[in-house]
């Protein structure tokens, strides 16, 4: 596939999903305003993909119209256990560099699975996305987004509710959709 087509699943996958049931309550703001930016990563390297992670935070440093970064790991993290691993020291990385407080991670793959949750759990399917992808959030955006939404802390509980009465097959025609349409 090339690069085009994993950012025009992922945009399906936004709209299908994301937006539509609105999963997150600030995405639609953002791809209206078209300040959402999409890379995509082709690389299996650890370190290359670590590099691509700062590199989208040196592009926002300097780039104040892009207002949050998807990052599409094309051909690396196909295992979940491996995506956590990249999480985990991602995080690490901007805490080092000195983006704690700065941005915020938050994360989607195909197999995304809570902790303590059953793998076919449809709750599951808030932060399963086509590809294994990593989402830069500028965190002073989320608190003034959070402090014009009412009861913000409801927000998971509604989507965990939502996927659950939506229900497995439905999710998983979302997401294939969104990924099949693209190939």
């Amino acid at each position: 596939m090339t690069q085009q087509q994993f950012i025009a699943a992922t945009q399906a996958w936004l709209s299908s999903f994301v937006i539509h049931y609105n999963i997150c309550p600030f995405a639609r703001r953002e791809q209206e305003r078209n300040s959402i930016r999409y890379q995509v990563v082709s690389s299996k390297s650890l370190e290359k993909c670590l590099e691509a992670v700062i590199a989208e935070c040196v592009h926002l440093d300097s780039d104040p119209n892009t207002e949050t970064t998807l990052l599409i790991f094309a051909d690396a993290f196909a295992d979940f256990a491996d995506f956590l691993d990249l999480l985990a020291i991602a995080d690490q990385l901007l805490i080092d560099q000195g983006y704690e407080g700065v941005y915020q991670l938050a994360s989607f793959h195909p197999d995304y699975c809570f902790a303590q949750t059953a793998q076919d759990d449809p709750s599951n399917y808030t932060n399963r996305s086509p590809y294994p992808m990593l989402h830069l959030i500028r965190e002073d955006s989320i608190e003034k987004a959070l402090e014009n939404y009412p009861d913000p802390d409801s927000i998971p509980e509604r989507n965990i509710a939502l996927t659950r009465e939506l229900g497995l097959e439905k999710l998983q025609a979302i997401l294939k959709a969104s990924y099949y349409e693209q190939e």
